[in-house]
């Protein structure tokens, strides 16, 4: 892990900027296999409908697929931005900054040294983090089923 941190910088990948890569490399496959199998479930014939009424593939990317995928697009972003609200090894290791670091970070320096825990205050602060989630989670509640089956079809 040392090896890690004394390269990261060098290379740029100490800052927000740099973390935010290597999330989006990290969960790129999972989210590209979710709309993989998502758009594998879409019938060809609805693309041949609209040539045949005259749409541009535009108009067809749209007005037919972008409406029906917005269930998986929604289950998509919730599952990155709740992996990436509740990462903590990555960011621990690459910011260096203290005023760069994510709230899992933050509320890690409430448990402190070995001996001494502020137990009180790192409660509080983790239910106070986990309200974005549950407003993300409440508001997107209506896609994640269809999101989540909607790449399940077999064919």
């Amino acid at each position: 892990m040392e090896r890690v941190y004394t390269f990261a910088p060098n290379i740029g990948l100490g800052s927000q900027g740099g973390l935010i890569l290597v999330y989006l490399g990290g969960s790129m496959g999972v989210n590209i296999w979710l709309l993989k199998g998502f758009v594998d479930s879409i019938p060809a014939e609805l693309d041949e409908a609209a040539k045949i009424d005259g749409a541009s593939p535009v108009q067809t990317y749209w007005l037919i697929f972008l409406p029906l995928a917005t269930p998986v697009l929604a289950v998509v972003c919730l599952l990155s931005f709740i992996g990436t609200f509740n990462e903590f090894i990555l960011a621990r290791l690459f910011l260096v900054e203290m005023e760069g670091r994510t709230i899992a970070v933050g509320l890690q320096q409430f448990i402190g040294g070995q001996y001494a825990s502020n137990w009180g205050p790192f409660a509080a602060g983790s239910i106070l983090a986990s309200i974005p989630i549950v407003i993300i989670f409440l508001s997107l509640q209506r896609f994640i089923v269809n999101g989540l089956t909607a790449g399940s079809v077999k064919g």
